[in-house]
């Protein structure tokens, strides 16, 4: 829309499918390609602009992914993040999640994405700038079960740990996640849950 040369990136074969649909709708011309944000598939410095929305955070190896992140992002040019805080709602739920399934020994959490220093820790002297906005997004759905409906079905960390589960320890996480979103949801018809966010401005060095 305001006249770039856009490429979407993604390992999830169905989502890159319904970026191409969108776009499609839209009259947009952006290229989609699979990749793997630990090994991004370009060459240095190809891109002015590098944006990742709630994505590349939860990357298994985090060091690696940031420096991908700088490597094809040209000097000067800006690396773009949002990403959830340990107290927003989204951190929450992963402590949640953790309580079922213990993360892997050594493994960091993306929440690390979401605080000043693990982003001053990852990106260190390539980044000549930072700026550092917190924000809020609100989750906006009929009910605290159409809210786990769909995050069952289309959000990855959600989808992995009940499919890791049996069916008695499925419901039970059900109800720890549906009294979570009770307890955060702002008031009103349907479901309004606040989670705060990092909006992250980098000027690449």
């Amino acid at each position: 829309r305001r006249w770039c040369d856009v490429t979407g990136i993604d390992y999830v074969p169905a989502l890159l499918d319904e970026g191409r649909a969108r776009a499609a709708g839209d009259r947009l011309p952006i290229t989609f390609v699979e990749g793997d944000s630990e090994a991004i598939p370009f060459p240095d410095a190809e891109f002015d602009v590098v944006l990742s929305t709630f994505g590349v955070m939860f990357s298994a190896n985090q060091a690696q992914a940031a420096a991908e992140l700088v490597r094809v992002c040209r000097p000067g040019g800006r690396i773009a993040l949002a990403n959830w805080t340990p107290g927003s709602y989204i951190g929450q739920l992963f402590r949640t999640l953790a309580r079922y399934i213990p993360p892997a020994p050594g493994v960091q959490s993306p929440m690390r994405w979401g605080t000043e220093d693990g982003l001053r820790a990852l990106f260190g002297d390539a980044a000549r700038d930072m700026r550092i906005t917190p924000r809020t997004f609100v989750f906006r759905y009929q009910s605290p079960q159409h809210w786990l409906e769909v995050f069952r079905t289309y959000y990855g960390p959600t989808v992995k740990a009940f499919e890791a589960l049996d069916s008695e320890r499925q419901s039970a996480l059900a109800q720890d996640i549906i009294a979570l979103l009770e307890e955060r949801h702002q008031g009103g018809p349907g479901l309004a849950v606040p989670s705060e966010y990092f909006e992250v401005v980098i000027t690449r060095s």
